[in-house]
């Protein structure tokens, strides 16, 4: 029974993308950066109730899949900054539909 379900979530076309989008501040880091390229301290302020730890972890994982590219200056002190790549610019619809949905159905 367990290979059955497992076979029938390969059919599904949303299990391709669903790891990239499973760590819970994903959608809002994406939101963020579809306003402009921002520091990690800026993300982090905008950000107050994730650890460093958890956005560093969040922010690597959308750089291995290619939604973020991560730019290190090589200065003291060190600049990071972090922007979307294409392939983030093409999944800010599908951010704007959840914004749309949580206006729309967000409990009172």
């Amino acid at each position: 029974m367990k290979v059955e379900r497992l076979e029938g979530l390969l059919d599904c076309p949303f299990a391709g993308i669903q790891p990239v989008i499973r760590g819970k501040w994903t959608v809002i880091i994406v939101y963020f950066l579809s306003t402009g390229t921002l520091r990690f301290g800026e993300l982090s302020r905008k950000l107050p109730m994730v650890t460093q730890a958890k956005l560093t972890r969040e922010l690597r994982t959308l750089e291995e899949f290619g939604l973020v590219h991560r730019e290190v200056y090589r200065e003291v002190p060190p600049k990071v900054e972090y922007s979307l790549t294409d392939k983030g610019s093409a999944f800010l619809p599908v951010v704007d539909a959840l914004i749309n949905f949580a206006r729309v159905y967000q409990p009172a």
